[in-house]
């Protein structure tokens, strides 16, 4: 789909596993895990594993991010430059952490304001932002930034503007259009820049994470429609509720984006039955999600969650057990996760949702597809689950 039109949706970050999906073939227990990836249908971002690494950044290695800081002839620079680097810089960490390593963010300061020409309000940002309205206020920052910045070093810019400028209220990621002349500095194409307003202050580093994970290919789970926003994911992922008690990166974005190997991935894709002890994804090493493929662009996928800290583990652990569907386009539910508790009362802190987590001696079934995952032995960093399809 033609970024032009998605732009804004893409507000609140591998190697190619397949380049084109495996057929279901005859079920084993050692069954190849690529037999469980699934190709993307959207021509966007999506969940799928075949994401074009022309229009997406490589997720793998460390990321050089260039962070630029911008005021406006309405909303004149405030604040030390030193606390909005500090804002935004603990994504580093998070991002080390949540691929095990294997990705990393080297985030690089321009420790001087850049003026850009218009007033704060007059970029449009709002939920109806255009692609060319953003784009303008992208390479008016790289323009202010002047000759001397060597942008060829940096793969992705972080865009801040000072915090009285309270028209920019949110923050899109800019993905260049690669048939377009687009935005060029000292030779380099610029591709990727997140552009963060005033929801940093309440996400504060999570949301430098969120808008991150888009450069890498990954869809909203958030609903763009709807009473509900987080119906569909809740805060399970840092690309549905940011502020949720456990904004991860599920198993699947995780193995999507390289983090997870595919030894690390118990595939079942067509009729059988196979038990697996699955490690929490918050901890490295172990089998991380067991898949059931159930067609082309679906499947059910569980793995073993334990919250991280604080009071999230009461609402926050156990087996989560979700359906994937890469023909679903960003925003509308590419992934729904499963209520295995939908009759609990949330504990203070938790939203419904936040629930969902099946415990030992619970289990869910799917009877059009024949999809049934138990739960059995739960350890203190792991679970044992039994799944079965027989349709």
């Amino acid at each position: 789909m033609n970024p032009r039109l998605l732009a804004a949706a893409l507000a609140l970050a591998l190697p190619l596993v397949a380049a084109a999906s495996p057929s279901p073939s005859a079920s084993s227990p050692t069954a190849s895990a690529a037999a469980c990836a699934l190709p993307g249908r959207t021509g966007w971002t999506d969940e799928g594993h075949d994401t074009d690494r022309t229009q997406f950044q490589q997720p793998l290695g460390t990321k050089h991010v260039l962070m630029l800081f911008v005021d406006f002839p309405d909303a004149p620079a405030t604040g030390e430059l030193g606390d909005y680097y500090h804002q935004l810089a603990p994504a580093a960490d998070w991002t080390r952490q949540e691929s095990y390593g294997r990705t990393r963010l080297a985030i690089t300061p321009l420790n001087r304001w850049l003026h850009l020409p218009q007033d704060s309000g007059s970029y449009g940002f709002q939920r109806g932002i255009g692609f060319e309205q953003h784009e303008a206020y992208v390479r008016q920052a790289v323009e202010a930034a002047g000759p001397d910045v060597d942008f060829s070093r940096y793969d992705l810019l972080y865009i801040v503007p000072t915090r009285s400028a309270s028209a920019i209220t949110f923050s899109p990621t800019y993905l260049y259009d690669p048939a377009a002349p687009g935005i060029v500095a000292g030779g380099t194409r610029i591709k990727w820049a997140v552009t963060f307003g005033q929801d940093m202050y309440r996400w504060g580093p999570e949301v430098a994470a969120h808008e991150t994970s888009h450069t890498f290919g990954l869809p909203d789970l958030y609903a763009f429609d709807g009473t509900d926003a987080h119906r569909h994911v809740g805060g399970w992922d840092v690309m549905g509720l940011i502020s949720g008690p456990a904004p991860q990166h599920l198993g699947w974005e995780r193995w999507k984006l390289g983090w997870i190997d595919d030894r690390q991935v118990a595939c079942l894709p067509t009729t059988g039955s196979r038990t697996v002890r699955l490690r929490a994804v918050e901890r490295p090493g172990g089998t991380k999600i067991a898949v059931v493929r159930t067609g082309e662009t679906t499947a059910y996928v569980a793995e073993s969650r334990r919250a991280v800290g604080g009071d999230a583990s009461a609402c926050s652990s156990g087996v989560l057990i979700y359906h994937v569907d890469t023909s679903v386009r960003t925003g509308d539910g590419p992934v729904r996760v499963i209520n295995g508790n939908p009759e609990a009362t949330p504990p203070s802190g938790c939203r419904p949702l936040d629930m969902a987590a099946h415990r030992a001696g619970e289990s869910f079934t799917d009877p059009a597809t024949g999809v049934r995952i138990e739960v059995g032995h739960q350890g203190p960093l792991s679970d044992t689950v039994t799944v079965t399809r027989t349709g």
